[in-house]
């Protein structure tokens, strides 16, 4: 029989900390992470290292409203916020003399449809193809790279992190009219590699 003090005290369903465990559990998944943020190895080492010092420092902060991995990974992504804003640190967003509107360098003017040149190229892969999938993610990846480290950061926290547009242009120090400049011509850079290197 139980005795009334049992019976009386909540069960607590919250997560506690085994950080005795960190490495074994989380790893390798929080490596993973940081290195298709980041596409440094070196440096997604460190990262997840200096996550797990940064998370044993911060124990008494973990409140178990989440999971371990969870708060883990959001210590992470906060170190992974930081490399994008230092290797965009400085740079600039340069603009071109005034030009006629995108819009109208992509599509007809009298019509509104695509120009024969600017037409976008039909780009697939059978759905459970992971050999052209894997082939088709190296290939953007290699695209991404031949970005601007700025319009890098801005796409990996907008299309990889699903980041808002206010947390972005605080985390990076841009205005939202240059976050959608940027978000547009990386967009447009990345289809013009892709339709180069990808068949």
């Amino acid at each position: 029989m139980q005795n009334l003090e049992t019976i009386s005290t909540p069960i607590s369903n919250r997560c506690s900390l085994e950080p005795q465990y960190w490495v074994e559990r989380h790893a390798d998944f929080m490596y993973n992470y940081a290195l298709i943020r980041i596409n440094d190895s070196d440096l997604a080492q460190d990262l997840v290292q200096e996550t797990f010092l940064a998370a044993l420092e911060r124990t008494s902060t973990f409140e178990g409203r989440s999971s371990e991995r969870t708060w883990l990974v959001s210590i992470l992504k906060n170190k992974i916020f930081d490399v994008y804003r230092k290797r965009s640190s400085g740079l600039t967003i340069r603009m071109p003399a005034k030009t006629p509107s995108e819009v109208e360098d992509f599509f007809n003017p009298d019509d509104g449809r695509w120009n024969k040149t600017d037409q976008p190229v039909y780009m697939s892969f059978e759905e459970n193809d992971p050999l052209r999938e894997k082939e088709f993610n190296q290939v953007l990846e290699k695209c991404m790279l031949k970005l601007p480290e700025l319009w890098l950061a801005v796409f990996r926290m907008k299309h990889i992190d699903d980041q808002s547009t206010q947390i972005i242009c605080n985390e990076l120090r841009v205005t939202p009219s240059n976050y959608w400049v940027i978000i547009h011509r990386a967009k447009l850079n990345l289809r013009a590699c892709l339709q180069k290197n990808w068949n």
